[in-house]
């Protein structure tokens, strides 16, 4: 069962890693999901990233008991080359949820990026190394001594989505967007779709085609199945 599972994981980043944003935004249209989030925007490495998601949430209190590790730290250790993780950190103070040697240690993992709802910092170091960092905004101030990390493997909010470790997310510099489990298949067949028909309007531009023409009902009805 377990193998089975796998297989199908795989399966879904691979197929979700051929395409992009804007198509996976219009098939969640289609399927009649949320899941496109603005105004996380590319800071550095690789333009679109996609995979699975591992989620960590920071926010005010305490840490717990037992020895402290730094944020991030558990979800990077449990992660892969399939994985993304997304971070959640709005609790309005301006500090990182996310930084140069974390970027590291994600890079030498093979994760395939980080996602922030929130400030990230340390911003030139991943470009540098070429890791993938989306993010609502940077800084330069640390997270010690100002938040925590609440858990790794829980329900996180980004935007005005709760997305679940598990779930699936694609960026590039046009937006992001999330997939549930369970609706990844019927969101890979009808992106695969939309993504095939918008190519074959592009040829036909390139033919000579008349943009009304192209961009007239055939496009107006793309999202119909």
């Amino acid at each position: 069962m377990t193998d089975t599972l796998d297989s199908d994981i795989e399966a879904h980043v691979r197929r979700l890693r051929r395409l992009d944003c804007c198509a996976v935004s219009d098939a969640l249209d289609q399927i009649g999901a949320a899941g496109a989030v603005s105004g996380l925007l590319h800071r550095a490495g690789p333009h679109r990233i996609a995979g699975r998601v591992v989620t960590v949430r920071l926010g005010l209190g305490e840490p717990p008991p037992g020895p402290k590790r730094h944020l991030g730290c558990n979800a990077i250790e449990k992660s892969g080359a399939r994985d993304v993780l997304v971070i959640e950190q709005r609790t309005g103070i301006d500090c990182g949820s996310w930084g140069g040697l974390l970027s590291l240690a994600a890079q030498r993992r093979g994760i395939a990026g980080v996602i922030a709802d929130g400030p990230v910092r340390d911003v030139d170091e991943a470009l540098a190394m070429g890791f993938a960092v989306f993010s609502r905004s940077l800084t330069a101030r640390t997270a010690r001594g100002r938040i925590i990390e609440q858990g790794t493997d829980v329900p996180v909010t980004v935007g005005e989505l709760e997305v679940r470790s598990g779930d699936y997310v694609i960026a590039d510099r046009s937006g992001v967007a999330f997939v549930q489990a369970s609706q990844m298949p019927a969101l890979l067949d009808a992106a695969e779709r939309i993504a095939s028909r918008e190519a074959k309007m592009a040829e036909a531009i390139l033919a000579g085609a008349p943009v009304s023409e192209v961009m007239g009902a055939s496009y107006e009805n793309l999202l119909k199945a």
